[in-house]
């Protein structure tokens, strides 16, 4: 895994797109990266980026904002490799807590976090513009969980 520039937004856009139902554009992904607060790490086969993960990071506190397997190469381990080590990079830069939201009907999702010791501490009610799903809020004190 490789932290991720400006110069890569255009293939993390391009799994967003395959990945989610309201991808972030090209602008919105370089954009990103002009936030001091802003990480993204990427894991590649080649020079093929084949998933990413996106964060803020602000005083012992890390958001993941997105994390993304290209669909075709789902369910080898990639998300969870990608996921691990960034609570391991948490850990070293002295993070406390990592939060996150996801879509309350995805299911291999939660069973990733979960499987990475996330606790569910709470809802946002008609969260996702496109369907009006809720989106589940997790959490993992980075000094209890073992992932």
């Amino acid at each position: 895994m490789q932290q991720l520039e400006a110069s890569d937004a255009e293939k993390m856009s391009a799994i967003e797109r395959e990945c989610f139902t309201l991808p972030w554009s090209e602008e919105q992904c370089r954009a990103a990266f002009t936030q001091k607060a802003f990480a993204a790490f990427g894991l590649f086969c080649g020079a093929d980026l084949v998933g990413y993960i996106s964060i803020y990071h602000t005083g012992d506190e890390l958001e993941i904002l997105n994390l993304a397997v290209r669909p075709h190469i789902r369910r080898l381990g990639h998300g969870k490799r990608i996921l691990r080590t960034t609570l391991r990079l948490a850990r070293k830069m002295d993070i406390h807590r990592v939060l996150l939201e996801v879509r309350k009907g995805n299911k291999a999702a939660i069973s990733l976090y979960e499987g990475c010791d996330f606790q569910h501490v709470g809802q946002r009610r008609n969260y996702y513009a496109d369907t009006g799903e809720d989106a589940l809020i997790y959490l993992c004190e980075l000094n209890s969980c073992q992932s």
